[in-house]
């Protein structure tokens, strides 16, 4: 782990991080307690991941013909998100029957995943997590434990030169230089041993007595691991497993109650997590807000921190507003999408940054457009955010002007300026204000823009930034050089 608060050794970094460091997060309803990973292969892949910084999460499925809310809309928890709508909204069964037969019509005729991988690449995207399984049952790769999937003869999408959409997806983003992330869903509202067709839904949880009904829950745990199974023998080189639905857990006084009846629902991840490395050694395996060792990185949703966090974290947000396609959905300017990114990596965290592919299998041509103003700016200001590490006093803000955030690499330190409302074409820093170690120590050598289009002068302990007129709304940077 790479923080510049904690300046130790990468083994007793990870022998001082205890396990009750809490952590809130806005899809996690409770405190979170980081156990890190005692696995040497683990812990060096998470301190790479930590430098990546920035990745691509992608949900799709064939809900997307709809453009609803990702599998929700067929949980029968009265809440916003599980809406139904269209034709088949008012009775809950029809519109599941008709949900499920999405599969029958799901065609993607302009899928082209190598644009998609060379324009993550290109906007320095350095991984992805893509949705194989979400938590409705439909596979998106081509399991031979269900007939569920886009792979199946009843899926048009068999048919064509993509049969299997995520082993298309893996290889195009793999031969690109990304490393290839896994979304699966643990719970499988498809599958007869999670809802039982003999007894309505009442929410997300398993609609049977699990005490009762013991051999339905093995036979489901055993499908759950033998269908991962299948993506990590299958699917090439597989960095990380991310695993959502945190309510599939064992039942604890700290387990995060969700829905209406929440039951005890042991999945054994331990051994999920060591067949899984047995195939994909090093694996980096995300048990999203489930304490313990097989949540190697927290996942705060839809929020930054407000502050560094001491292991390793990951922002997942989404480009536009929903995480899965909604037609004429308002996508968030580059600048905002930057300025979160610097928020985030200053913090010590990464971004995960969700687009939603339409049911042709293509992107929005906003997210092409804002994947390439990300990539220039990248191009320019990168070097502030891989490999970095944030440094003290983490934040300065300047009212509705701005704020500034630090990051370090190696002996050189950021300063990255984060325009406000008020964006003004000259801003300084009290550089005495700083009160960094570093500069204690050392003495500036150099004060350079990032973006030539910029000037900084430095006069006594102020440094003035002149911002060029075309780069007021977005993120500009400073690298101090020091010496000794």
């Amino acid at each position: 782990m790479k923080l510049k608060f904690m300046d130790m050794t990468k083994s007793l970094l990870y022998c001082f991080i205890a396990l009750f460091l809490p952590f809130l997060g806005s899809a996690q309803h409770h405190e979170q307690q980081y156990v890190p990973p005692t696995d040497l292969l683990v812990q060096e892949k998470l301190e790479t991941w930590q430098d990546y910084k920035f990745g691509l999460l992608m949900h799709w499925g064939a809900y997307s013909q709809w453009g609803v809310v990702e599998s929700w809309s067929i949980c029968p928890e009265d809440e916003d998100w599980c809406t139904r709508r269209g034709p088949y909204a008012a009775n809950y069964f029809e519109y599941v029957k008709a949900y499920q037969n999405l599969q029958t019509t799901f065609n993607p005729t302009q899928f082209d995943p190598t644009r998609w991988a060379k324009a993550a690449k290109n906007a320095g995207m350095k991984y992805m997590v893509f949705t194989t399984k979400h938590h409705d049952g439909f596979c998106m790769f081509d399991s031979k434990l269900t007939n569920y999937t886009v792979a199946n003869p009843a899926c048009p999408n068999s048919q064509s030169n993509h049969p299997d959409l995520t082993k298309s997806i893996f290889d195009a983003f793999r031969a690109e230089g990304l490393w290839i992330g896994a979304y699966f869903s643990k719970p499988d509202w498809h599958h007869p041993d999670y809802w039982d067709p003999k007894f309505p839904p009442y929410d997300r949880n398993p609609n049977y007595d699990l005490l009762k009904k013991p051999e339905k829950w093995e036979s489901f745990v055993n499908f759950t691991h033998n269908q991962i199974n299948e993506l990590m023998a299958n699917y090439g080189k597989i960095d990380i497993l991310w695993l959502d639905g945190g309510w599939v857990q064992p039942y604890t006084a700290t387990s995060p109650k969700w829905g209406y009846k929440p039951v005890d629902q042991d999945i054994f991840m331990n051994e999920i997590a060591a067949q899984a490395r047995s195939l994909q050694p090093g694996l980096i395996v995300v048990d999203r807000a489930v304490e313990g060792p097989n949540q190697n990185y927290l996942t705060p949703e839809q929020s930054i921190p407000e502050k560094p966090l001491p292991y390793p974290w990951e922002t997942c947000m989404t480009m536009a507003n929903s995480w899965s396609y909604v037609p004429g959905d308002q996508y968030k300017s580059s600048a905002t999408l930057l300025k979160n990114l610097c928020l985030i990596v200053s913090r010590g965290g990464n971004f995960l940054l969700n687009i939603a592919p339409d049911p042709q299998g293509r992107f929005d041509s906003i997210a092409y457009t804002r994947l390439e103003e990300i990539g220039a700016w990248m191009q320019i200001n990168g070097q502030a955010i891989y490999n970095s590490k944030p440094v003290a006093p983490y934040e300065i803000k300047n009212g509705d002007a701005g704020t500034w955030v630090f990051t370090q690499v190696e002996k050189a330190i950021y300063a990255i300026w984060i325009p406000g409302k008020q964006a003004t074409g000259q801003v300084s820093l009290d550089l005495s204000s700083l009160n960094l170690n570093t500069i204690s120590l050392y003495s500036i050598r150099e004060a350079k823009p990032l973006n030539s289009l910029n000037k900084v002068q430095i006069k006594k302990e102020e440094l003035i930034l002149k911002i060029s007129e075309n780069q007021l709304i977005t993120p500009q940077i400073i690298r101090l050089k020091l010496k000794f």
